[in-house]
């Protein structure tokens, strides 16, 4: 049986994974919607320390409470960053990393400090990197209202009234897990990995992908390796909200091992 344990982006909570849960568990696997520290309705035990340590050591435990032997780590958008660092601390446990519209975080480097090497100049960056002035009290993030959610959440093909109910449940995010550096160790680079992009309104694809690797850069090239697959989904950047049940049947896929494989590069 199937363990997955689903970690969201940004401001939200496990009440996201509502409908993929629903959907994973109709085919016999198990879910583990998670909520951190901080977030949804874990909103009032966050404080000034809670940081990405934090937020590792919540999934840590998750897994560590977890029936089954192993599980796969779902991380979308910011949740890719305590995915890694569990992994790191519980590699015998993870069958497989998925990436769900979310960027592949370096060891050592912040949110911020990954968007400020990579992300190129633009209002989004300058939006992210604004983050830490914006913060209430020092150290919450205010959550984006419902216009600021279609502004900047790409939330293409979520259904009527659900950005509102995005607004209406999302969480001021603790500073301290944007610029608290995430530490992983090399045993998740034997780590078998998926990446799903999405593709509406979104920045990268799979094609997008074999660019980078043709490169050669070193720090694309493990994405040749045959331990990663890829899929795509045309979707906004909430697909666990627009489209459920595609993005449940990726999961499966994903965690069945197949995906789409760039094959080596020189």
């Amino acid at each position: 049986m199937t363990a997955f344990v689903l970690v969201s982006g940004g401001h939200t909570g496990g009440w996201v994974w509502r409908d993929v849960a629903a959907g994973l568990r109709e085919s016999g696997a198990v879910a583990y919607p998670v909520t951190l520290t901080g977030m949804g309705d874990r909103r009032h035990l966050g404080g000034p320390d809670t940081d990405m340590d934090t937020h590792v050591e919540d999934l840590v435990q998750i897994v560590d409470h977890a029936d089954e032997p192993e599980v796969v780590l779902v991380g979308h958008c910011y949740g890719s960053y305590p995915v890694l660092g569990a992994a790191s601390r519980r590699p015998e446990r993870v069958g497989r990393i998925v990436f769900v519209d979310a960027p592949l975080p370096r060891d050592g480097l912040s949110v911020l400090q990954q968007v400020r090497e990579q992300m190129p100049d633009g209002p989004v960056r300058d939006r992210m990197l604004g983050q830490p002035a914006r913060a209430e009290d020092g150290w919450r993030v205010p959550a984006p209202t419902e216009d600021e959610w279609r502004e900047w959440g790409n939330p293409a093909g979520v259904p009527e009234g659900g950005v509102a109910r995005l607004a209406r449940l999302a969480a001021p995010q603790p500073v301290g897990t944007l610029t608290t550096p995430v530490r992983f160790s090399d045993v998740v680079d034997e780590l078998p990995m998926t990446g799903v992009f999405c593709t509406d309104g979104g920045s990268m694809d799979i094609a997008g992908v074999e660019a980078l690797v043709a490169t050669g850069s070193p720090l694309f090239r493990q994405l040749a390796e045959p331990r990663w697959g890829f899929f795509e989904l045309a979707a906004g950047h909430w697909p666990m909200l627009s489209t459920p049940g595609e993005l449940v049947e990726i999961l499966l896929r994903a965690a069945a091992g197949e995906g789409r494989r760039l094959g080596a590069r020189a």
